[in-house]
């Protein structure tokens, strides 16, 4: 996809989410939402959901797509590393990735994004996964930091 097409269609998918976000304060309603948006209007999106930090624990929450680890192993993969390191994880080869947790086979690339509360504190991330290698950059970076700031 071509990055003004795609900085175009971030841009409308970012105000869908505002509009839509207004209509409930519930924050896994929101996980919900952004994960059906996404999945469905981003084409390079293979699988797209959330991982609650649940004590030490990266449990699965809402997400689009085939079916996903329930629990992820501690220590490692590339969401463990979003939670870890407070910051957006790109891996453009999720084989290359030391320790990935391959929840699909057909992954092959990722980014992860940390979801903080109100307070900055890592609650969990957003992952999404793509079955193409080299598919996200910083343009998907840029846009899907702004939409996981929409979680309140």
């Amino acid at each position: 996809m071509k990055e003004k097409t795609k900085r175009e269609r971030y841009q409308r998918i970012l105000e869908q989410l505002t509009e839509l976000l207004q209509k409930s304060n519930d924050r896994t309603a929101h996980m919900a939402t952004m994960a059906a948006v996404l999945q469905h209007k981003m084409p390079h999106c293979f699988w797209t959901g959330f991982y609650r930090l649940i004590g030490e624990d990266l449990v699965v929450g809402p997400y689009q797509g085939p079916v996903a680890c329930q629990v992820l192993d501690r220590q490692q993969g590339v969401c463990r590393a979003g939670v870890q390191r407070n910051e957006t994880v790109l891996v453009p080869d999720v084989e290359a990735f030391p320790g990935h947790i391959p929840c699909d086979a057909r992954s092959k690339s990722e980014i992860v994004l940390p979801v903080r509360d109100a307070n900055g504190n890592v609650i969990g991330v957003l992952d999404v996964d793509s079955d193409k290698l080299n598919a996200f950059d910083e343009v998907d970076a840029e846009y899907l930091e702004q939409i996981v700031a929409l979680l309140k």
